[in-house]
């Protein structure tokens, strides 16, 4: 049964009307083929005007969409040979981060990313993509292993945060996330970071400071939660405020494609991500080959130098 979000129910409706009638024609033998094609071709237009038009706030809910193709989506249909590398050697195995060495498109690369699940059960396994410290350190690991043999690293960042939890601050939560991010700065080789969903805090950016930073049409990348922001500004989170909160922090993608802060928008299916799961998986693996393709050749020492002065550069930006 499909998901459909609050401002898609004009096609919800639609569907239901569709689904009527299709059953009216297997028990009664009707012949209402030409009914069905006129709600269907009406239904596919106003999905497509709804999607031509979504604001901050309907980018948001997108990106949220329960539908949305998950890491494990995108590693089991563009990966062969995957072997997951689980723990940090320190603490613990964090499940709402996986990672491991496997082979994409001809080459070995190391794959890391934000696993949210995809029904109860695995949601509450991978807790919602929110990471713990243990998480972020055995992102590190896996950094540093890939470094050492000389192996491109692609991470894919869906995570509405890092954990906020008692226990995952007294473990040091900045300070794994602080590692993280320095480990990124620290590869000599090429790093490639997509926003497949929401990219939330520095839980996000703790695996996507890289070479290039690829971002989904609908997907969400911030410094904060629309909620969050709207809690912390008008000290109540509603619809109304979020929505305010979305607009203002410019989270989308063609928001952040002109400050800067990704390389590339990578469109989206007709519908969303959530609607043609095996069509998105495979522009994003095209785009994710176009930008290793791009990086091969690159000299370690330079790579590193230029992923550095790119994220310095956004800090002089905001400085100006």
């Amino acid at each position: 049964m499909k998901t459909f979000l609050e401002f898609e129910q004009p096609i919800a409706e639609l569907e239901g009307k569709i689904e009527e009638l299709r059953h009216l024609a297997d028990v009664d033998e009707l012949n209402i083929v030409e009914e069905i094609s006129k709600l269907t071709t009406k239904k596919d237009r106003i999905h497509r005007q709804l999607y031509q038009k979504l604001d901050s706030w309907q980018k948001v809910q997108v990106a949220r969409h329960p539908e949305r193709p998950h890491f494990g989506d995108y590693v089991g249909a563009l990966v062969t040979n995957f072997q997951p590398l689980a723990g940090d050697r320190a603490y613990a195995e964090d499940s709402a981060i996986i990672g491991g060495i496997g082979r994409f498109r001809g080459y070995s690369c190391m794959f890391i990313g934000h696993e949210k699940g995809n029904d109860t059960a695995s949601r509450v396994k991978h807790n919602f993509g929110m990471a713990r410290p243990e998480g972020y350190r055995k992102a590190i690991r896996l950094m540093e292993l890939a470094d050492h043999f000389q192996l491109p690293v692609v991470t894919l960042v869906d995570t509405p945060g890092a954990y906020p939890g008692v226990g995952a601050e007294e473990r040091g939560q900045a300070e794994a996330i602080a590692r993280s991010i320095e480990s990124c700065l620290k590869l000599r080789v090429p790093m490639v970071s997509a926003i497949i969903g929401e990219g939330g805090s520095g839980g996000a950016i703790a695996l996507a400071t890289a070479n290039t930073v690829l971002m989904l049409e609908h997907a969400i990348y911030s410094v904060i939660s629309p909620e969050g922001c709207a809690s912390i500004l008008w000290r109540e989170s509603d619809e109304t405020t979020a929505r305010s909160a979305a607009d203002a922090m410019k989270v989308t993608a063609q928001d952040l494609l002109k400050l800067g802060i990704v390389d590339k928008v990578v469109r989206e299916p007709f519908g969303g991500a959530h609607s043609k799961p095996d069509d998105m998986i495979e522009a994003l693996g095209d785009a994710i080959e176009e930008a290793l393709g791009e990086l091969r050749g690159v000299e370690g020492g330079a790579l590193r130098a230029r992923r550095r002065e790119k994220f310095l550069e956004m800090g002089r930006k905001g400085l100006t």
